[in-house]
């Protein structure tokens, strides 16, 4: 099995077997509990020796030496005064006489002898199963993340892209239509043009655009010609199958004209003509130009009608504040909430989320989209906020969210029999933005909450290859989104038992890592204005993630920090960062509750410099939970919750179980179980 398909099966807990008569099972499975903490619960008789070295690889073997050695206990011994020179010393060597050569350590470090590792760590259940089961279970995966109408993060785009290649099977379906997209360039099958409208083929073109000439703009367009010619097979493709929804193209009527010319496309039949004779004439019948017409003349109830008709009511709940905020009167703010009968769970999600945290305070709001699979941040300037129109009253806010709330109950209801949900559910969000995320072991979906535990130190660490220098940084937040930096500029006057850095490492092209140890209590008490910690990554040098190989995570120690820097057996998370930029969110922490919190956000960034961000829009992920988590949808989606697992039809749990015959698990990790659900 191609070590794709398995590096993804291990974030599930499942090694694959390859060998038919593996080899001294008993000490391959007492040696993957003595250093990864992996019990094998399920197919221990298919336990083989190459599974160590494979687990190793997954979460962290070889990993480089920090630029103090002995962190963290070295770091501390250390004057700010000699932690300044070290680093002003390492930079002379690296970028002044562009000497990366070497792995930089310090020239003041005493020797320090590490103390066995002795720290109790958690147990991680894992099952061993046979390749074919294996090959059965990637093919279950695939399609339930085809099934969902979310866009998927990079690894899991990846899985289904290789499945495709692989076994050439093409889904009836496939539900979300910027997956959709993404297959058709990377397969350029023009076959693939069934699962969507004329409408979409502006986003394929920006897509195109974007990945082959990083251009950012539809609006300027130099194709080549063999994108020319693939282009228009797809529109053929699409005219031919009766797709050419004309009303909608005529949305961005200003933007086919140019595009028609530049791909020179000549219709073929009547259909084509006809769509190509109407994106170049005059007439415009665009759905929106005619809302707006009724807006605009204070019909709110005949535009709220007519939008719905024409174009459903997703459109209808997307409109809900400009629609609202222009009502005159309660009983039109009814009528407007009438038209949102909408079947779209991954919608009703998305409004309840915005209006349970709606804030109508007059502060500049933070908006924040995804393009290209990464985070794009537009924070309203003065005269924007001055001018907003589309504002809610609070008792507006909490109406809606309550109407929306109770239509989400509706949808979902009955969509699964008997439901036990392990409680501690209720800190796990919902994968519904996870499109801008990396993929690796341990990670869960976006505002996850997971106890740290008073007595634990988080240890968050990067490590990296084919590049010189990234840089970890961790970001301080206050109650009011005054920002605090921990980063390579600020540690050599910050160090101490509350916060200890591992030096900035900048010469580590064949390898380099840096590290954060946060005490969480002693933390507390010497910054206690701040709330909440940011940890970031970003690539000093001039390259995108993408073009390097850069690991991050966090580990969960002791206080007596026994043991290597870094120990595989403490690692809570370890995951790839391979976003198209140059900054990544990795996770926060809530001091006040001593909750770890799960961000992994590739943001569209240059930024060389962590501090130099805004980072207070983030606490947004921090509430998820509080208004729709894992245990809440799954009572929702229940014909019935039970507290006895033995008579249910599905467990819910992150937790190992003897699940009873038939009943299906679904884990904390299962995104495409969840997402499949949502569609």
């Amino acid at each position: 099995m191609k070590k794709f398909y398995k590096d993804y099966l291990f974030q599930k807990h499942i090694l694959v077997s390859e060998n038919k008569d593996p080899e001294n099972p008993f000490e391959t499975l007492f040696s993957l509990a003595r250093l990864f903490g992996i019990r094998i619960t399920e197919g221990a008789h298919l336990a083989d020796a190459p599974m160590i070295r494979y687990a190793a690889s997954q979460l962290g073997e070889k990993v480089p030496e920090p630029f103090y050695k002995g962190f963290p206990e070295s770091v501390r011994a250390l004057t700010p005064d000699e932690l300044l020179y070290d680093q002003i010393q390492h930079y002379f060597t690296t970028y002044v006489c562009g000497d990366f050569s070497e792995a930089g350590h310090s020239v003041f470090e005493k020797e320090l002898e590490r103390t066995a590792f002795n720290e109790k760590t958690k147990i991680r259940d894992f099952s061993v199963l046979p390749e074919k089961e294996a090959v059965r279970r990637i093919a279950e995966i695939v399609s339930n993340l085809l099934s969902g109408t979310r866009p998927l993060n990079e690894q899991s785009y990846l899985l289904c892209l290789q499945y495709l290649r692989d076994f050439r099977r093409l889904p009836d379906r496939i539900a979300s239509k910027n997956t959709v997209i993404r297959l058709l360039l990377d397969l350029r099958d023009p076959e693939m043009a069934k699962y969507l409208r004329m409408s979409d083929v502006i986003k394929v073109a920006d897509e195109l655009n974007y990945r082959s000439y990083g251009n950012d703009s539809v609006r300027k367009l130099n194709l080549k010609n063999q994108d020319r010619v693939f282009l228009t097979k797809v529109m053929n493709e699409i005219i031919s199958a009766g797709k050419c929804d004309l009303e909608t193209c005529f949305e961005k009527k200003h933007l086919w004209s140019g595009f028609l010319h530049h791909i020179h496309f000549r219709a073929e039949n009547d259909a084509a003509r006809e769509f190509a004779d109407a994106m170049r004439g005059r007439e415009n019948r665009s759905v929106y130009s005619a809302f707006e017409a009724k807006i605009k003349a204070r019909d709110i109830r005949g535009a709220a009608l007519y939008l719905k008709k024409e174009k459903g009511s997703g459109a209808v709940l997307r409109n809900l504040n400009y629609m609202i905020s222009r009502c005159e009167n309660n009983d039109d703010v009814q009528f407007v909430t009438e038209c949102t009968d909408t079947r779209n769970a991954v919608i009703l999600l998305q409004l309840l989320i915005q209006y349970e945290n709606y804030r109508a305070d007059g502060v500049p709001r933070a908006f924040t989209f995804t393009k290209y699979n990464k985070l794009k941040v537009h924070v309203e300037t003065p005269e924007e906020c001055a001018q907003r129109k589309s504002v809610l009253l609070p008792e507006q806010a909490a109406f809606l969210s309550k109407l929306i709330r109770g239509r989400l109950q509706e949808l979902l209801r009955g969509r699964l029999g008997t439901v036990y949900i392990d409680p501690a559910m209720e800190t796990y969000a919902l994968p519904l933005q996870e499109n801008t995320s990396q993929g690796g072991f341990g990670v869960l979906p976006k505002g996850t909450r997971l106890p740290v535990g008073e007595m634990k130190i988080l240890r968050a660490f990067t490590y990296w290859e084919k590049v010189n220098d990234i840089d970890l940084s961790v970001i301080g937040i206050d109650g009011d989104g005054r920002q605090m930096e921990f980063s390579w500029r600020t540690m050599a006057e910050q160090q101490s038992d509350a916060i200890t850095y591992s030096g900035d490492e900048t010469s580590g092209f064949d390898g380099g890592s840096e590290y954060f140890d946060i005490n969480i209590p002693l933390f507390r008490k010497k910054y206690p204005n701040i709330r909440y910690l940011v940890f970031c990554d970003n690539v000093f040098s001039n390259l995108p993630f993408s073009d390097c190989y850069c690991k991050a995570g966090y580990m969960l120690r002791d206080e007596n920090g026994s043991g290597a820097v870094y120990e595989p057996k403490t690692v809570e998370s370890a995951f790839l960062i391979n976003c198209s930029s140059r900054f990544a969110y990795l996770f926060g922490v809530d001091l006040e509750k001593s909750e770890f919190i799960w961000l992994n956000v590739g943001r569209n960034s240059s930024a060389a410099v962590a501090g130099t961000t805004r980072m207070d829009f983030l606490t947004d992920y921090f509430r998820v939970t509080d208004v729709i988590n894992m245990r809440s949808f799954f009572e929702m989606a229940a014909e019935r919750v039970t507290d006895r697992m033995e008579e249910a039809d599905v467990i819910v749990t992150n937790h190992t179980v003897n699940a009873p015959d038939g009943a299906e698990v679904i884990r904390e990790y299962d995104f495409e179980k969840v997402l499949a659900l949502m569609g």
